[in-house]
């Protein structure tokens, strides 16, 4: 008799996380169970089974992993999900169940890279201020665009998926929805259009990314943010890493 697949939640939401999902799909070991934060209003669906929203803190989730019968847990979260890192962490150790961090490598500057790395986003807008910038450009979540607000000597040009509800007040700002990923040729022609003297974004890691390389090849200097600190847990780099150590876990 074949024995009943078990079950692992993937904390998903991005790239690796949807790639893991499909890896997993026909797996005769195990099941996936994708759970996403429910932050966009229409977000694309993983394979298999998924859920939407929060746990209600650690304790939620960890009453969620007992009832639901998990097994093991990967959290492939957004490198700046720094909530979700934690409770996952303190949810599994209740729990007693293995975690595995699926995290993308952070990118790195070159030697042709004009990056100023910050910690936060008050050091953002003090860059933007010490650059004297005219015309910045903001990739990044809806969230967290309202800290700009106070710099009224600027124009924003500031990309999202959805606009947030209500819109922060700027002095001068503009607003393109769209959903990446974006290409080099479309992030420079972006960049050119909108006269960006600055563009400001996290560091999520990955693939060079379009809006880098265009600054780069542009000399546009890019204020980064660092990521926030994480627990420490079994990691992994990729999808292929991560399914040596789901094999591993049982």
């Amino acid at each position: 008799m074949t024995a009943p697949r078990r079950t692992v939640l993937v904390l998903g939401g991005t790239g690796e996380g949807y790639a893991l999902a499909e890896a997993l799909q026909d797996h005769p070991r195990w099941r996936c169970l994708s759970s996403l934060a429910g932050r966009t209003r229409s977000p694309r669906l993983p394979a298999g089974d998924s859920r939407s929203g929060g746990f209600g803190g650690p304790e939620g989730l960890a009453a969620f992993l007992r009832t639901e019968g998990i097994a093991a847990v990967i959290d492939a979260t957004h490198p700046f999900a720094r909530r979700m890192g934690w409770n996952a962490a303190a949810a599994c150790t209740e729990q007693g169940l293995p975690l595995l961090r699926l995290d993308r490598p952070a990118w790195q500057a070159g030697p042709e890279d004009r990056w100023h790395e910050v910690t936060d986003w008050d050091q953002a807008v003090a860059v933007l201020r010490r650059l004297r910038t005219g015309r910045a450009f903001l990739a990044l979540g809806r969230q967290e665009v309202a800290a700009f607000t106070p710099l009224t000597t600027c124009h924003f040009v500031i990309r999202a998926v959805d606009l947030p509800d209500p819109p922060p007040t700027f002095a001068a700002a503009e607003w393109i929805l769209a959903r990446g990923p974006f290409s080099q040729a479309e992030e420079e022609a972006l960049l050119r259009h909108h006269g960006i003297e600055a563009v400001v974004c996290k560091n999520s890691g990955g693939p060079m990314d379009g809006k880098l390389a265009a600054a780069r090849r542009l000399g546009i200097p890019v204020v980064m943010l660092q990521r926030p600190a994480r627990p420490q847990t079994a990691r992994a780099a990729t999808v292929a890493e991560a399914l040596t150590w789901l094999e591993a876990a049982g």
